[in-house]
């Protein structure tokens, strides 16, 4: 593959900092991304991902499907030499246990506020 074909990509945490650039075949696929991304992801950061399941990769406002790959996603090719894309990665928040929302279920209902507008 000529290395025109690459797509140099960078990856945008969500307190701006960034993963890359480093450049990926068109084959690519989006879950091999997020495997690249969670093993190199910085180890300060408190709201690291466990698995690539708790993260999505969106593109041009479109969220990225791990299954296809960078061609698929219709990722677009930079025109300009030396151009970079900028992904950004969301991490799910991490969900909580089954225990504690069985617990919530069960607990009496508080008093809730509503507003009604007519």
């Amino acid at each position: 593959m000529a290395a025109e074909d690459l797509l140099e990509l960078k990856f945008r945490l969500y307190d701006g900092t960034d993963i890359g650039p480093n450049k990926y075949a068109p084959a690519t696929t989006i879950g091999s991304l997020k495997e690249i991304i969670l093993s190199h992801w910085p180890q300060d950061k408190e709201n690291a991902p466990k698995t690539i399941n708790d993260m999505k990769l969106i593109n041009a406002g479109k969220v990225l499907e791990n299954n296809k790959t960078l061609a698929e996603s219709r990722v677009p090719f930079v025109e300009l030499p030396g151009g970079v894309i900028t992904m950004h990665v969301v991490v799910r928040p991490p969900s909580s246990d089954k225990n504690s929302e069985k617990q919530q279920a069960n607990s009496p209902k508080k008093n809730r506020c509503s507003c009604t507008i007519l």
